[in-house]
């Protein structure tokens, strides 16, 4: 799986004039709680929203079958405690999957059940707010949990822990992005790309389209690498 890795490494290159740092894993008897189901924070409980005030709410997933010996965790901004009013926000998820037969009917649907883990999430004092029609995913931080504790690093944990139960899961890079300067609109273009590659692959798998010239993904096949490869190798 190397449809993702060009865009992957576009995503790390807009980091590359701002300062990211690893974040520390604490013992797993020490995680963050979370809930059975999401808990509406309301305004008067709340600290701040990430994307809230009309700012940025970015969130990117991709897939690489590149080999990560250990999982990251990485934030490139003020982390939580730090963060005193609305913030701009993004979260890029890579995951990196085994190196299996991601050629098959299946593909699509265990890629998708991956995504899906986001939305089975709930850490507590952090409501996530995800819009897949607008591409946003702003949070709620309680002011509770923020006098509790409460950071990227506990944050992140939660979320690695979730999408490791995906057995094809080797390790996952999460990077949390708070940096006020941070060029958001390119993340957020990079972040539909991705979609988009995924979502070519539900077509491609099932043979939706067979001529490239009334395909609407063209333009995708064109840019990614291995996509238009992979669509002939179907055809065959």
């Amino acid at each position: 799986m190397n449809l993702y890795d060009n865009l992957i490494q576009e995503c790390y290159d807009l980091t590359a004039d701002f300062s990211v740092r690893p974040l520390p894993f604490v013992n797993d008897g020490l995680l963050w709680e979370t809930e059975e189901e999401q808990r509406l924070i309301f305004q008067k409980d709340m600290a701040y929203e990430l994307g809230g005030s009309g700012l940025p709410a970015v969130s990117a997933l991709a897939y690489t079958s590149r080999t990560a010996e250990n999982d990251r965790l990485l934030l490139c901004g003020p982390d939580l405690p730090d963060l005193t009013a609305d913030s701009p926000y993004a979260r890029l998820t890579v995951l990196h999957i085994n190196g299996g037969d991601w050629q098959d009917d299946q593909a699509y649907r265990l890629l998708r059940q991956m995504e899906y883990t986001r939305y089975h999430v709930y850490p507590r004092g952090f409501m996530m707010r995800i819009s897949t029609s607008a591409g946003r995913e702003p949070v709620r931080v309680s002011r509770r949990a923020l006098r509790e504790g409460l950071d990227f690093s506990k944050v992140g944990q939660i979320f690695l822990r979730a999408y490791r139960q995906h057995p094809q899961v080797q390790a996952v890079s999460l990077l949390f992005i708070t940096a006020p300067e941070f060029p958001y609109e390119l993340l957020a273009e990079k972040a539909a790309k991705m979609e988009t590659v995924t979502g070519s692959l539900d077509r491609i798998f099932n043979n939706l389209i067979m001529d490239c010239r009334s395909c609407s993904l063209k333009p995708v096949c064109d840019e990614v690498e291995g996509l238009r490869e992979l669509h002939f190798t179907r055809q065959s």
